[in-house]
């Protein structure tokens, strides 16, 4: 019934450690099937080199195991969470690459720096805060969804347009339209965040990208009237 949703989110973890992105089981792809409102979602502690599209866990909104044998990914929960409250992305991507966990750690917004950056989202990645000791210590992993939700209202951000984001002593969270684009965003996050830690080593007054520059590439992409690639 779900092997077709099991096959995507397997294909979309198993790229996480081809792309540099995950050590160990240091990381979890899900995909959705809005039609029956369940995701599916690597099981909890698997080496990847042992994970098979059978072992992918099917749950529903509220993170309950729908199909499946193993137990799903310790994040469940903040996956539902985003799922259940924005309902236009099809695949989340959570991971512990380095140079955006370093940006999470020392709880800092990565700056746009250049169209790189631009080319992606037109706004700084946010840094949403820690979770206070009340949070940690009840729903953790449904209170990281709502620290997502949190920053994303006092920022007026849209989760349209900013698909990543990172959470304080944590990590980060991607999402988009499918569980590969979910990845795409996690290998660009971690690619931008290093050329921002780059950035500051070799100048650290360096200033943001002027506005100009910033929209321009920013809506060549994404804009109404985009030119970027090919189209339909």
């Amino acid at each position: 019934m779900y092997t077709s949703l099991k096959e995507e989110c397997y294909e979309a973890n198993m790229q996480l450690p081809k792309l540099g992105l995950v050590l160990f089981t240091f990381g979890n792809v899900s995909a959705v099937d809005r039609e029956r409102a369940v995701f599916a979602i690597k099981p909890s502690g698997v080496a990847y080199e042992e994970l098979t599209p059978y072992d992918i866990v099917i749950c529903d909104y509220d993170g309950n195991v729908v199909e499946g044998t193993m137990r799903p990914s310790s994040d469940t929960k903040t996956h539902a969470l985003l799922y259940k409250t924005w309902d236009k992305i099809g695949g989340i991507s959570h991971t512990h690459s380095t140079h955006a966990v370093a940006w999470a750690q020392a709880g800092m917004d990565i700056p746009i720096f250049g169209t790189t950056h631009a080319d992606h989202t037109h706004q700084d990645i946010p840094c949403a805060p820690a979770l206070t000791d009340e949070m940690i210590q009840g729903d953790y992993e449904h209170e990281t969804g709502n620290q997502i939700f949190d920053v994303f209202t006092q920022k007026g951000l849209s989760y349209s347009e900013m698909e990543m984001v990172l959470l304080q002593n944590h990590g980060p969270f991607t999402w988009g339209k499918t569980a590969a684009k979910a990845v795409y965003n996690s290998a660009v996050l971690e690619e931008v965040a290093r050329m921002a830690y780059l950035t500051l080593q070799i100048n650290p007054n360096t200033p943001r990208i002027k506005d100009t520059l910033r929209l321009k590439h920013y809506e060549r992409k994404h804009g109404k009237n985009a030119y970027y690639g090919q189209g339909c």
